[in-house]
């Protein structure tokens, strides 16, 4: 039980990646003041926890109406983490990819619209974190109980997410960009060894099945 949930904390803390996202959000809010910060701090993790409980919630019942067979799903969505995951190894990190999203529109942006892109969407509530929740939360390989600690994970990952984007500026001075670049890099590989188990695991049971 111990073991799964480490597991689990390790995958979520991965695809979400908090630490990542502390020079993305003091990059986007170096222009605002201390209370503007804290503002936009919980409204993005708010914003963030509500994408993903959503997904969680109904991403089980979207899979069953589309009638996909769960090893075809956890397959596509090895898949898929598995290219998030190289894209944190090889890419220009998420750093760089995501204050380059919005780095133009920055001084003109209203802090709700700040909270929302590129901060909650797709900084904490990447595309690998919502597939990864729905993968971990699937209601033919899990119970409701394992449902519910999956689901506890994933919010004291956010919820830790929320303290170090209160803390960013310390943060920034003891691990700076080189070093939360690194750290991602690092989520990366972990994240990368999961989402090919997970492709094989589903091409396994795939072929089981026919």
């Amino acid at each position: 039980m111990l073991s799964a949930l480490i597991t689990q904390f390790v995958l979520i803390w991965a695809v979400v990646d908090p630490i990542g996202s502390v020079p993305v959000y003091l990059a986007q809010t170096n222009h605002l003041t201390a209370h503007q910060r804290r503002l936009v701090a919980l409204k993005a993790v708010g914003i963030a926890t509500g994408v993903l409980l959503f997904f969680v919630i109904v991403g089980q019942i979207l899979l069953e109406a589309m009638q996909i067979p769960l090893p075809a799903f956890q397959a596509a969505g090895g898949l898929v983490l598995l290219l998030f995951a190289l894209t944190m190894i090889f890419g220009e990190g998420k750093v760089d990819q995501e204050c380059k999203l919005s780095q133009d529109d920055v001084a003109h942006s209203e802090l709700g619209n700040l909270a929302v892109y590129p901060l909650a969407i797709p900084s904490i509530a990447s595309p690998g974190a919502m597939m990864a929740v729905v993968m971990l939360t699937d209601n033919n390989r899990y119970a409701l109980g394992d449902q519910i600690m999956t689901t506890l994970v994933m919010l004291a990952v956010l919820t830790i997410t929320l303290l170090l984007l209160l803390g960013a500026n310390k943060i920034q001075k003891y691990i700076g960009t080189v070093g939360a670049a690194i750290i991602s890099r690092v989520m990366g590989l972990i994240l990368a060894a999961v989402a090919v188990n997970n492709l094989l695991v589903g091409i396994k049971d795939f072929y089981i099945m026919g």
